[in-house]
């Protein structure tokens, strides 16, 4: 049987998306695999699974992007 084990669970407040990560080891053997589940309003799941390599790439690359923009939002909260 396959093994899941949830990372992490958190929603995106502007989609109201709920977005789990999960572990994947498949009974079969190979390498584990991130589980990305996004539940959209209702029923409507996407899911698809990300090889260890793709996923520190799609991290950094996410990073890279979401840092700057980040730091922006902390300032502006702090103004108020």
């Amino acid at each position: 049987m396959d093994q899941i084990k949830s990372i992490s669970k958190f929603r995106n407040p502007f989609g109201n998306q709920e977005i789990e990560l999960q572990q994947v080891e498949y009974e079969a053997g190979g390498t584990p695999m991130l589980r990305l589940r996004i539940r959209e309003r209702g029923a409507r799941f996407t899911i698809f699974d990300v090889d260890p390599v793709t996923a520190r790439y799609w991290a950094e690359e996410m990073l890279k992007w979401a840092e700057p923009l980040a730091g922006e939002t902390d300032k502006q909260e702090g103004d108020r």
